[in-house]
């Protein structure tokens, strides 16, 4: 290894992903553009990475020379992965930030149903967690904070989302009358 890669660097995450009990992607993101560049050595590294850590009972693994922390929860592997000389507690603090907010935001189902369902909350969790590699925020409560989440609102059901749209409309027809009633009257004039 050359000097460089020893000397101390903001970018701590290099990449980070969630898989279903079988291994399949569900959320990725990688920061370091040389790691992996292609979505078949992503996947491979995934595929490698999941066959090694889905039956161990550890929180760390050193796989293809990267350092890899995790943690499972019912049907879901969640992975943040650092160079070798990387300091795991960082990276552990990461992904337990990652799985506070995730616990929050999904009502504490932390499954593969209810991730998919809310994967647009899921995305904004993780880029205010990491950005380009650079670690934003370890703390679940800021985080929930900066993607304006509230633990006491009750997730968009078929009904609300009926009643939102029947507003819309009402007040859409609202505005169509005025107009159609001010050209009547420009026109009278």
């Amino acid at each position: 290894m050359d000097s460089m890669s020893m000397e101390p660097s903001l970018y701590t995450v290099k990449a980070l992903f969630i898989l279903d009990n079988d291994g399949n992607r569900l959320l990725s993101k990688y920061y370091d553009p040389e790691l992996y560049p292609s979505m078949k050595e992503q996947n491979n590294f995934e595929k490698n990475v999941f066959n090694k850590t889905h039956k161990a009972d550890n929180e760390i693994a050193f796989l293809e020379g990267m350092t890899v922390v995790y943690k499972s929860s019912i049907d879901l592997f969640f992975y943040v992965v650092g160079s070798p000389q990387e300091n795991e507690l960082m990276l552990m603090s990461v992904l337990n930030c990652l799985f506070d907010s995730l616990t929050q935001i999904l009502r504490k189902n932390v499954e593969r149903r209810y991730l998919l369902e809310n994967m647009e909350g899921v995305f904004l969790v993780v880029d205010e967690i990491i950005d380009g590699g650079v670690i934003l925020e370890s703390d679940p409560q800021q985080v929930l904070q900066k993607v304006n989440y509230k633990s006491d609102e009750s997730p968009l059901s078929e009904q609300s989302v009926a009643q939102h749209i029947t507003e819309k409309l009402a007040l859409t027809t609202n505005v169509i009358q005025s107009a159609k009633e001010q050209i009547k009257w420009s026109i009278l004039k």
